[in-house]
């Protein structure tokens, strides 16, 4: 799912924008080998019946999870759920996530598996709850570091705050401008690589990261690949991609197992930050009916399609969703292709049976399935011990009330392309621009990508039920991107909601979040910018005019024509506000008391034609 990046978050946010790729070629600790048997499971063997056993083969067992976002607690509210159909044909919300549950999880699942290793697909860090996002994700990595995360991808989160900053969550270090958090700890960094095979430096050609890393045990060599998807620029700050170059996944991925090939290394796994959409968002479907692979669609299947066939498995993410199907690969040979949702609600577990003649992987003899995060399994005490001590030094700003609502108000966690919590954010953004001596808006856009969360009625802590604090606030809005008001014309106002729809955004439409006042109906049985009904475009109830200039908000992203509104970057006579974090709180404050709460919009700005 794409999202806004993290630009500094908050005034007190200061960082290095300029990426110094300091990390350029830098070196890595080796892969610590660990050992993995699951229990709620959805997946698919990908062969035929268990071969007999024997000892020219062992396995390796691949556990692998991605998107986790700092999300260390529980995820609130229908964020923090994994649908499950059942055998009746019905669906269930299951309670999932929280690292206390993953670490126990991956644990459990490595007991009897002297061969495991422990793989991610990006997304790591970023975008994330407070009590992460507020250390710049120094607790997610402690946390990944105790759970023995042997590798991962960097995903277009890891750019958020641009490349030195990445180095410095890699290599280690105390934050440039606000130090070191806790007295007498350094920050020692990740012990885990990086990988980043398809982010070069403009300067040097190299890739800003390693490219690859291969994990040993006993003889038994595995490669791992990690890319993030060539699009990174689009969805991410300017800032944040300053100096970088993204090259081609597929182009990518194929060099380096050219490579590794060379060098001996036969069993590859490709680490991918881009994704597909199963048909259903159950976990435990069936993606490989009626056959391999005709269960999902997105852009991870030309990829797989496309990925050489000396690469045995690919770990996926980006998309947040939950698959374990095959892709026939070049030579039309089944492929696993798999992704673990998001949060850390569920891991994968894959079977690699590995031939100790040819140092390759047995393809047909390949089997995975994803697992549910319980909640209702023993916490790991290490990970319970990493959060209290966190959150205690985040309590200060974390527990302050910022507002009131009578009922969640969903966000991420909506299933409306308009949602009630986008309507809330865009008319916070309205109210903080609308005045003439902060930027006279008359109209504001929030995109999709950047509400990363619900707004739960249920207390998170001991505040109350109803009181929104301000560390779910930020859960809702981490970027802290500073909020733009300019001019556009109507003519630019009607080709940015039609990108929404059509060109990049086509297959995958980005619905933007509008204020009050501004109405009109999207016709999806159209294609393209068509599906735009031109003429129902209204603001208060008068049609949006062509040749009329409007002020129009938006967060500094947007602004700059990222997630594909180009026409948005067009505007000019820019003025700069306050932080959409700032608005948003500020919004919260203004207009819900304990007596009189804010209750859920009823989303209806927004006409839609299926």
């Amino acid at each position: 799912m794409s999202a806004t990046p993290q630009k500094n978050r908050a005034a007190r946010r200061v960082f290095a924008a300029a990426a110094g790729l300091a990390t350029a070629g830098a070196l890595f600790a080796a892969l610590p080998a660990s050992a993995g048997t699951p229990a709620q499971s959805a997946g698919n063997d990908f062969g035929h019946s268990k071969p007999k056993p024997d000892p020219k083969t062992v396995d390796v067992q691949l556990l692998s999870f991605n998107d986790l976002h700092g999300n260390l607690e529980p995820p609130a509210g229908s964020a923090g759920t994994v649908n499950e159909k059942q055998a009746d044909g019905t669906t269930k919300a299951i309670p999932a996530g929280g690292v206390e549950y993953l670490a126990t999880s991956l644990r459990d699942a490595r007991k009897g598996h002297p061969y495991s290793v422990t793989a991610a697909g990006g997304d790591m860090v970023g975008a994330s709850p407070l009590l992460s996002g507020l250390f710049h994700d120094e607790p997610t990595i402690e946390a990944l570091n105790k759970i023995d995360l042997d590798v991962t991808a960097v995903g277009n989160h890891e750019f958020d705050e641009g490349a030195t900053e990445l180095g410095r969550l890699q290599n280690g270090g105390c934050h440039p401008t606000e130090g070191c958090y806790e007295k007498g700890k350094k920050f020692t960094g990740a012990d885990f690589p990086y990988l980043a095979a398809n982010v070069t430096s403009e300067k040097t050609g190299k890739p800003v990261l390693k490219p690859y890393t291969v994990w040993k045990k006993n003889g038994v060599k595995i490669g791992f690949i990690g890319v993030t998807l060539e699009g990174t620029p689009n969805i991410v700050t300017a800032e944040g991609v300053k100096g970088l170059k993204f090259h081609d996944e597929i182009e990518t991925v194929n060099k380096y197992a050219k490579e590794l090939d060379k060098q001996g290394v036969k069993s590859i796994v490709a680490l991918i930050h881009e994704g597909g959409a199963p048909a259903s968002t159950s976990y435990n479907y069936n993606c490989d009916s009626p056959g391999a692979g005709d269960g999902i669609s997105g852009p991870i299947v030309d990829i797989a399609k496309g990925i050489s066939p000396k690469v045995d498995a690919l770990v996926t993410g980006h998309t947040h969703q939950a698959y374990a199907c095959t892709i026939p690969d070049p030579s039309g040979n089944p492929r696993l292709v798999t992704s673990a949702s998001s949060f850390g609600k569920l891991y994968t577990d894959t079977t690699l049976t590995y031939d100790l003649r040819t140092k390759d992987i047995v393809r047909t003899s390949v089997k995975s399935a994803n697992h549910i995060v319980s909640r209702d399994q023993a916490k790991a005490k290490d990970m319970t011990d990493l959060i209290t001590r966190w959150n205690k030094l985040a309590a200060p700003i974390a527990g302050a009330p910022k507002g009131y609502i009578s009922a969640d108000i969903n966000g991420r966690g909506a299933t409306t392309p308009e949602t009630p919590l986008g309507d809330v954010i865009a008319d916070a953004q309205l109210a903080g621009m609308s005045p003439a001596d902060k930027g006279g808006a008359q109209i504001a856009f929030m995109n999709p990508g950047g509400i990363r969360s619900d707004l739960v009625y249920k207390a998170s802590g001991s505040e109350g039920d109803g009181v929104v604090t301000y560390g779910e606030a930020f859960t809702v809005q981490p970027f802290t991107n500073m909020m733009n008001a300019v001019d556009l014309t109507g003519a630019q106002l009607i080709t940015a909601l039609q990108q929404q729809v059509s060109g990049a955004n086509e297959a995958s439409p980005k619905i933007l979040q509008v204020s009050k006042g501004l109405t009109y109906t999207l016709d999806m049985t159209k294609s393209g910018a068509a599906r735009v009904v031109t003429d129902s475009v209204k603001l208060n109830g008068a049609a949006i005019d062509p040749a009329k200039t409007y002020r129009v908000a938006m967060n500094e992203f947007l602004a700059g024509g990222g997630d594909g509104f180009a026409a948005l970057g067009q505007g000019t006579n820019k003025l700069v506000g306050a932080s959409d974090l700032d608005m948003f709180n500020a919004y919260l404050s203004a207009n819900s008391t304990a007596q009189a709460p804010l209750a859920p919009p009823a989303a209806d700005r927004i006409t839609i034609i299926k």
